[in-house]
């Protein structure tokens, strides 16, 4: 019993040195791992993979929280790849562990002065002077608290002016700060609020847009960003900020409602355009109109939805009158806008205003000469002008180029009975109703044939004599007669001809 009893009190003796013993061990292993991470962290930094080289950093910084070059070699990668924020808290850390590594203090003063956190920023410099700095640090630390003291300046000016209300100015005041401090979000919201007085709106956009990436949480900056947007009348890229809005505050007030306002545009100008893919013109031009009505002080929305409303009206083809009216409306603030100027060369067309319709499509040229639309719309207006100086069939049945079948037929029935050359006795009168009868019965029957109005409608006359084609027809159809030199039924002696309205 003595014997074991000795035994273990000689055990438990030894186990404070045991315990030592393992701890050593383990520091040692822990020790060689962190050293691997920042060696292999190293040379993938100077590779290039960025990516791969924070994982060892990051794992070197968990295997020893108090090894500061881990903090700063991360922060050395945190900048590589853009990540600033990420950086400063490493680089915080690095000056905490090691207050006299003036090259950390020295970077994290530079990207304090970058953020537009000039007190900050001014500090370090100035710390970096009390602490024995190499010949080239000191002269940095120097060159860059000049830099801030002539920032800090400026944006006293700046302020000033924009107060002022100066915003040209300030403007400009704000581009030299900025050119500085690249990602001071306070300087980049107040240009933007510049820009906006001054009427260049995507300027402020884009400095609203950098804002709310470089302040967390930036609610204000996506808020005005979506309004911008839907001022200028891009209503997705609004929908798409008030949403980031709300993402990080759902109860937002005024981005909810701006939410609403915008989904429900957003809504109505798709399903508008749904309807002119499916060819439902009419609906369409419906949709549009309920755009107006939804937002009618954006003059963007509403110069869309005319745009829109011009196409449709152009393609259904029954309203050219109120087409051109349309596309002009549009065409007075937007001259050179093509699709339009196209649209309503198209209307003028239909209206049967053929030199007005090759004054829009001259014009649309000059803007887009390899548009082969523009080109094959001029040779069809420039036809339909020639022909219309000739014969038109339309005009001689007295019908709209748009007119249905059954109203052609009509038409030409009616004028048929009134100017038969039986209805006339006169010489003259009856030589002149058959000239007219004749140009009837042609006209007839270009328009009822699909295929004979079809070129007609591209400035073919199927009539005429001087087209192989036209030949053709007179010889099938008439046998002869008219234009041709065989058999005519109006000839001399008395008129008995038959006319069968069909």
């Amino acid at each position: 019993m003595v014997s074991l009893s000795n035994a273990a009190h000689k055990i438990v003796n030894y186990i404070p040195y045991l315990l030592v013993l393992i701890d050593m061990r383990y520091q040692g292993v822990k020790s060689g791992s962190v050293d691997n991470h920042m060696e292999m962290g190293k040379k993938l930094l100077a590779a290039g993979q960025l990516a791969d080289a924070l994982s060892h950093f990051h794992a070197a910084v968990d295997g020893d929280p108090k090894n500061y070059l881990a903090y700063y070699r991360r922060a050395t990668v945190y900048l590589a790849l853009g990540k600033s924020k990420s950086a400063l808290p490493d680089l915080a850390k690095v000056i905490e562990l090691k207050p006299d590594f003036t090259s950390a203090r020295l970077q994290r003063g530079n990207l304090l002065l970058k953020h537009g956190k000039l007190d900050e920023a001014e500090s370090d410099f100035k710390n970096v002077l009390k602490s024995n700095p190499s010949e080239k640090e000191e002269t940095e630390a120097k060159s860059l608290l000049q830099k801030s003291d002539e920032i800090q300046r400026l944006k006293a000016d700046a302020h000033t002016s924009f107060n002022n209300k100066d915003y040209v100015t300030a403007a400009s005041q704000l581009d030299t700060i900025i050119e500085t401090c690249v990602w001071d979000a306070t300087s980049r919201e107040m240009r933007a609020e510049c820009y906006t007085q001054m009427g260049e709106m995507w300027k402020a956009a884009t400095d609203l847009k950098a804002a709310s990436k470089l302040k967390s949480d930036n609610t204000q900056a996506f808020y005005k960003l979506s309004t911008l947007y839907y001022n200028l009348g891009d209503h997705e890229l609004s929908l798409n900020e008030v949403r980031e809005c709300l993402k990080l505050d759902p109860d937002h007030k005024q981005c909810y409602s701006h939410y609403k306002q915008v989904k429900k545009l957003n809504k109505q100008i798709q399903s508008a355009e749904e309807l002119l893919k499916e060819q439902r013109y009419e609906e369409a031009v419906e949709k549009y109109e309920a755009v107006m009505k939804t937002e009618p002080n954006v003059h963007h929305f509403t110069l869309l939805a005319k745009e829109r409303i011009c196409h449709a009206l152009v393609q259904e083809g029954q309203q050219s009158n109120r087409a051109v009216t349309v596309c002009s409306e549009v065409l007075q603030s937007e001259p050179d806008n093509v699709d339009t100027l196209k649209d309503r060369a198209e209307a003028y067309i239909q209206d049967e205003q053929y030199e007005e319709a090759i004054k829009d499509y001259e014009s649309a040229a000059k803007l887009n000469e390899n548009d082969r639309e523009i080109r094959e719309g001029m040779e069809k207006a420039r036809k339909l002008l020639k022909q219309s100086q000739k014969k038109d069939y339309y005009k001689i049945l007295g019908v709209k180029r748009t007119a249905q079948k059954k109203e052609i037929i009509k038409a030409y029935r009616k004028l048929a009975q009134q100017w038969h050359p039986d209805n006339f006795q006169d010489p003259e009168e009856k030589k002149k109703a058959e000239k007219k009868f004749i140009d009837i019965a042609q006209a007839k029957e270009v328009l009822t044939n699909p295929e004979m109005r079809e070129k007609f409608d591209h400035g073919e006359d199927p009539m005429d004599p001087e087209s192989q084609q036209g030949q053709n027809f007179h010889q099938h159809f008439y046998g002869g007669f008219p234009g041709s030199q065989g058999f005519n039924p109006f000839g001399s002696g008395n008129f008995h001809f038959k006319f069968n309205f069909n």
